[in-house]
């Protein structure tokens, strides 16, 4: 007899749930997951890239790099070392045919001589070479008028040496904090062919045959 009860008492009655120790989160309560970002889906920072940015604006006539250019470039060694490009361009009226130049120099300027208290600073002299590449070029004889090997240096690219000095005024400082200034400054030049023309014919080319002179401005950014 008493099985039998203790088996209705068993049946009655309803499961009792396991009871889990912790603290109780209430039924309305929003619960957020923080998940980890992957390790190298996050973007490195990249600190040196500034540093390869354009430093300064050039806008330039003459020099054997076209009738007007425009470029930039950049500064080292506390403005004494610039390494610029430009791409210049001549009218088809002053060359025959539409020409475009690019362009690449570096300048060594070892001494900048600050004017008194006047902003202005003065560099004697820079130093430096280039070279430039010539698109459009064409040769408009006719056929066959010259041997394939005539022309038996490049047509379409120069290098030489230049040399020339400066004249910067001090602006007011970039947003940025960076120090700025707006340089005139001219050069003088020469390219390889020029210099082997004036070797081969001394008696009849003089040195200023052989130079071009370049004006321009630059302003620092």
């Amino acid at each position: 007899m008493a099985p039998t009860l203790l088996l209705a008492a068993l049946l009655a009655s309803p499961p009792t749930a396991p009871t889990i120790s912790g603290p109780t989160i209430a039924s309305d309560s929003v619960v957020t997951a923080v998940v980890p970002a992957a390790p190298g889906l996050a973007l490195p920072a990249r600190p040196g890239v500034a540093r390869y940015q354009p430093r300064h604006l050039l806008l330039q006539t003459g020099g054997g790099v076209g009738m007007l250019s425009v470029g930039g470039g950049l500064s080292f060694a506390r403005r004494r070392l610039d390494l610029d490009a430009l791409l210049g361009y001549v009218p088809a009226r002053h060359a025959g045919t539409a020409l475009t130049i690019a362009s690449a120099k570096v300048k060594y300027a070892p001494w900048q001589l600050p004017l008194g208290g006047s902003g202005l600073a003065f560099t004697p002299l820079a130093v430096g070479v280039y070279g430039s590449y010539t698109f459009g070029l064409r040769n408009t004889g006719e056929e066959g008028q010259y041997p394939d090997d005539y022309y038996w240096w490049s047509r379409t690219m120069r290098v030489g040496p230049l040399l020339g000095s400066s004249l910067s005024y001090t602006l007011p400082d970039a947003p940025s904090g960076r120090a700025r200034r707006l340089t005139a400054y001219y050069e003088l030049a020469t390219n390889d062919l020029y210099g082997l023309s004036y070797y081969l014919n001394r008696r009849a080319l003089s040195l200023s045959d052989i130079a071009t002179l370049a004006l321009g401005l630059k302003l620092e950014i």
